[in-house]
């Protein structure tokens, strides 16, 4: 092999481990070391050997090669190492160099007889950490041969001539910064609108100017490290690793674990720290909540819906007692403490919905009802009470995201607009409305009706379309935060999940009880990675969104649980309204000893799939 390795021979058998070894001391003294890369106290004249390479300890020039036949041959007998061995001993290597153990990095190089990275490689990474242009842009004519694609050549001497260009401004040398720009960048004829932008630069008055306006750290360490992370992804990873490739495995592994663990409820970190890469990740299904908190009894009758406010500190439940009850939720502990009780819903409340800044609550009743009534929550006064006519039924409505507006409807065919004192500002004929939602565009209204489908309706143009079309009753359906899916609960089929961007549905969850009674499901979790249900065999059913098999079935209540709602704010905390006249409080078991632990299910049936 030649020893500047300029693309002599196969590439696999320059780049990868060689099966020699150097029975000699480390190469380091001169400043650059054996592993080819500089120490920490180089200076960065001395890139590597007298013909400019940097030479692994094993390589055919060492003092190996004066060994005798047999003992390189059992060393190369010894040290033969599989592919996998080798990447995982480059990775390590260069992580332990990131770390400063250059001189540990020497041993593990010179005893497993591997290169951390090509010659050349390291040729060209001194020079740019050291800002010697011209040597790194003819560093790429060696680098150009070992390449997969050699047009990205061009790409890559740009990105050295702009470093290059921004440093002489900085520098405040105008002339050599101009004479860059004009006689080496925009000749190579490539991104032409980036030159027009470099250009605007040389009006930049002093140093922070520049900066500022590039976006750019300024000449020194940070700025090279950025360019040579650019760099790299021109080159194979046999010529030059990708940077920090080892903790960039061990994030994607412990990601991946946390995407597959059906219990994972807190907020993902990608910091490495935060986590032992000691243990496989698990979440024990005690962390979730599926123990009965409490068991709120003040109703008196058939509780019908259940919602917590956008902000988590409060809860309102709706019953066929003609009640609505706020619920305070205590920060620390999570339990639930009565607030205040809004009375004379004279047909039940059947449907709640908070306004964006959770100031109002808005409360309509079941089909034969005319009226709705907008609370302030904060005083418990009622702001409107609203009945366009006697004759209308307003069983469901949506806030806008403006929260000065409102749509409402049922199915005897009203769908309005009103503001908050309820005047009506816009109306649409003949749509039997059975659930509404609407999107943050603050235009389209989304509305299931009677025809089994969901359509969006935009009131400033007064255009409609379909999304959603299902072959049985859409009982009720509820949106992701970011206005992506859509839950439906579907009579006689239960939940499903649908894309509304793509339109098709996505997933079809089994295990719940689902008739012709209007049953409310929601989204849940943190990130809502997981989806709750009623059902009426009286449980709760929890899935995680990309399972069709639920994780959890809730048991405790003793009739059909109409509606749950996921504490948007608290990811441990849900709450489940019953025919049974009570609301329960649902999170993650109390503390208990291992052996009470491990005998705890009485509340949590796993069904893994």
């Amino acid at each position: 092999m030649q020893a500047n390795g300029a693309g002599q021979g196969q590439e696999s058998s320059e780049i990868s481990c060689l099966n020699n070894a150097q029975n000699g001391e480390s190469s380091s003294a001169v400043g650059t070391h054996s592993n080819g890369l500089l120490s920490s106290t180089d200076n960065g004249n001395s890139v590597g050997t007298s013909n400019g390479s940097s030479i692994g300890p094993c390589s055919g020039t060492t003092a190996a090669s004066t060994a005798s036949s047999s003992e390189v041959g059992s060393l190369k007998k010894k040290k033969r190492l599989s592919q996998a061995d080798e990447d995982v001993i480059r990775l390590i290597g260069q992580h332990l160099h990131g770390l400063g153990l250059n001189q540990t990095v020497d041993l593990l190089m010179q005893e497993s007889g591997c290169r951390l990275e090509h010659p050349s490689a390291t040729k060209f990474r001194n020079h740019v950490m050291e800002g010697e242009w011209d040597k790194a842009e003819n560093d790429l004519n060696e680098l150009r041969a070992l390449m997969h694609s050699p047009n990205a050549i061009v790409r890559m001497k740009f990105l050295l001539l702009q470093q290059k260009y921004l440093e002489y401004l900085e520098d405040g040398k105008v002339l050599e910064a101009l004479q860059v720009l004009r006689g080496e960048l925009t000749p190579l004829k490539y991104n032409t609108d980036r030159i027009h932008v470099l250009s605007g630069y040389l009006m930049c008055s002093h140093a922070e100017d520049l900066r500022a306006k590039a976006e750019w750290e300024g000449k020194g360490t940070t700025s090279r490290c950025r360019l040579l992370d650019k760099l790299q992804t021109y080159l194979p990873p046999s010529v030059m690793l990708p940077p920090r490739r080892l903790q960039t495995l061990l994030r994607q592994a412990v990601e991946l674990q946390r995407d597959r663990c059906l219990y994972h409820n807190t907020k993902l970190d990608s910091n490495l720290d935060s986590v032992s890469l000691l243990l496989d990740h698990v979440c024990s299904r005690k962390q979730f909540p599926c123990y009965t908190q409490q068991i709120l009894t003040e109703h008196c009758n058939e509780v019908w819906f259940c919602k917590f406010s956008n902000d988590g500190t409060k809860l309102a439940t709706g019953s066929k007692d003609t009640t609505v009850i706020i619920w305070q939720v205590d920060p620390e502990s999570h339990q639930l403490k009565l607030q205040r009780t809004l009375e004379g819903h004279a047909y039940g409340v059947s449907y709640l919905a908070w306004s964006p800044d959770d100031t109002y609550l808005i409360a309509c009743g079941p089909d034969d009802c005319s009226e709705l009534w907008l609370w302030n929550v904060q005083t418990g006064e009622l702001r409107t009470k609203m009945s366009q006519s006697h004759e209308d039924s307003l069983t469901s409505v949506a806030w806008n995201p403006d929260g000065k507006r409102f749509v409402t409807g049922g199915q005897r065919g009203q769908f309005y607009q009103c503001d908050l004192d309820g005047n009506l500002l816009d109306s649409w004929e003949g749509v039997r409305v059975q659930c509404l939602w609407c999107l943050s565009d603050g235009r389209t209204v989304l509305a299931s009706d009677t025809h089994q489908r969901i359509r969006g309706y935009n009131f400033e143009d007064l255009t409609d379309r379909n999304i959603v079309q299902e072959d049985h009753p859409i009982m009720s359906f509820t949106v992701s935060k970011n206005g992506r899916l859509a839950l439906l609960n579907v009579a006689t089929q239960g939940v499903h999940l649908w894309d509304l961007q793509d339109r098709v549905l996505v997933r079809k969850y089994q295990g719940v009880t689902q008739g012709f009674y209007t049953i409310h499901s929601c989204f849940g979790g943190h990130n809502e990675d997981f989806i709750a249900s009623g059902s009426e065999d009286h449980k709760v059913y929890i899935w995680h969104r990309r399972g069709e098999l639920p994780i959890a079935e809730l048991t405790g209540h003793t009739r059909t649980v109409n509606c749950v709602s996921w504490n948007p704010a608290i990811p441990g905390l849900m709450a489940s309204a019953s025919d049974d006249g009570t609301v329960r409080v649902w999170g993650p078991a109390p503390f208990l000893d291992s052996q009470e632990t491990d005998g705890l299910n009485e509340n949590c049936s796993n069904m893994d799939s």
